[in-house]
């Protein structure tokens, strides 16, 4: 029997045995790198199932091409080919094309700074916070000053940058695609959290009412300063907070914000790609409604579900020749619920593994073949979504819904995948799994839950 000499002809040949799946669980259960490796970088294992790999800070603004580019194929957010607002259409024309299995980096850019409310000027709004120009992303000034492909109305239109779509080979309509988190790198030292009127956890109902609960007094931005009547998004009176990065406790990169007069409020970094879907719709009109980049689907896209950074996998069922991956909404922190409407907001340098998964080869949970799931290297993540289908048949928020379809997907994963007695599974996920809100505020919300792998180790 021969016996391999590298390092990846040894992995090759655990994955030969093991089969991909059975491999990344293995280590992460010896390296606690989950199924994020890449090269020779080591995430840490995190103690709980909400912690993150520690967060690298480059030594310079990732302008791009610029610094460490970790995937075999970079994508970068040119002006030409992004689309802002929408994403993509089954059948829509990628713009990269890549082997299953090969790594891609993405130059993610933020939406804020660059919105029609904040001036569509990344340059001006950002140095009113004392940022200089050369720390601003060239991309982003690209953006906001020549994006003609489809006119922009603010009122309507979805704010994010969506780069895709990256064709992957092989993939096919009941396959899974499998998106491994290897790397998620700050392209500057900044973000933003903005809260608009009629969006957020405390925003006012449809046609200026009241929703249940609060009342017009605790609605956020107030009422008073709701300016939506102008018809001019300079005007609307939302309000953005720009948010620094420093080092903060023990050294951990942290965002920063005031507190009062005097003393800051410091909370770490958690880099991830809010947005990270697949071709679903059919509708090929770059602004077709069910293409809005808003509301999450079947097919992924604005997922936030902040237990997505480095060392974590999230499988998308297929409905599109080449899959179709899309990513953007980049976050760099974002607690459960994201209440305000956004979470801090900043550009990313995203680096992704791409595999396609067959049915039957056991490369993917059962779920993933009909609605999205994740997992953490502590923890399996079955998601809910209110309305799935991206709102084209009506538009659902009931969190509800949202609850109850994590709780079917939990037990289909825990019956199917774990081999439990489908009552027994329903009494484990109440006394030991815990279900939480992934946002409020995407017209569709969500709920995932959060099994540890712990629990099935015996």
């Amino acid at each position: 029997m021969s016996v391999p000499k590298s390092p990846s002809d040894m992995r090759d040949a655990l994955v030969a045995r093991l089969g991909r799946r059975n491999f990344l669980r293995a280590a992460a259960v010896v390296t606690g790198a989950g199924g994020g490796m890449l090269g020779s970088r080591s995430a840490s294992a995190a103690s709980t199932p909400t912690a993150a790999p520690a967060v690298t800070l480059p030594g310079e603004i990732l302008q791009p091409g610029k610094g460490p580019i970790h995937g075999k194929h970079y994508l970068p957010s040119r002006v030409e080919q992004v689309r802002w607002g929408y994403v993509p259409a089954v059948g829509s024309q990628p713009v990269l094309h890549m082997k299953s299995g090969e790594t891609v980096t993405v130059d993610a850019v933020s939406h804020e700074g660059i919105l029609e409310d904040q001036g569509r000027d990344p340059v001006t709004f950002f140095s009113k916070h004392g940022v200089p120009r050369e720390n601003v992303l060239e991309d982003a000034v690209a953006i906001a000053r020549d994006y003609s492909r489809t006119k922009r109305n603010f009122d309507v239109d979805g704010p994010h940058v969506v780069t895709g779509p990256i064709y992957v080979d092989g993939a096919e309509r009941g396959d899974v695609l499998k998106i491994e988190m290897l790397s998620m790198l700050p392209r500057v030292p900044y973000g933003v959290v903005s809260s608009r009127h009629g969006k957020g956890g405390l925003a006012r109902a449809a046609g200026g009412g009241v929703p249940a609960g609060i009342t017009m007094e605790e609605i956020m931005p107030p009422v008073a300063t709701d300016g939506r009547s102008t018809g001019d998004p300079a005007h609307y009176g939302n309000v953005s907070v720009f948010t620094p990065v420093r080092r903060g406790r023990k050294g951990v990169p942290s965002g920063v914000m005031k507190r009062g007069n005097s003393g800051t409020v410091t909370f770490p970094l958690r880099p991830f790609m809010g947005m990270m879907g697949v071709a679903f719709a059919s509708d090929g009109e770059l602004t077709a409604p069910a293409l809005n980049s808003i509301p999450p689907t079947l097919g992924g896209g604005n997922i936030d579900i902040n237990l997505l950074g480095v060392g974590a996998t999230f499988y998308l069922p297929v409905f599109a020749e080449g899959a179709l991956f899309y990513t953007g909404d980049s976050h760099m922190a974002m607690g459960d619920g994201e209440v305000a409407l956004t979470a801090m907001e900043g550009s990313l340098r995203g680096t992704f593994r791409l595999t396609v998964c067959k049915a039957g080869s056991g490369d993917a949970p059962s779920v993933a073949f009909h609605y999205p799931f994740a997992e953490t290297p502590q923890a399996w993540v079955p998601i809910g979504l209110s309305d799935p289908d991206g709102a084209q048949n009506g538009q659902v928020n009931d969190l509800n819904i949202a609850m109850r379809r994590a709780v079917v997907n939990a037990l289909d994963f825990l019956e199917h995948d774990q081999g439990m007695d489908r009552a027994v599974a329903y009494a484990y996920l109440s006394a030991a799994a815990d279900f939480e809100v992934s946002q409020v505020v995407d017209r569709t919300t969500g709920v995932h839950g959060v099994i540890l792998k712990e629990h099935f180790s015996d």
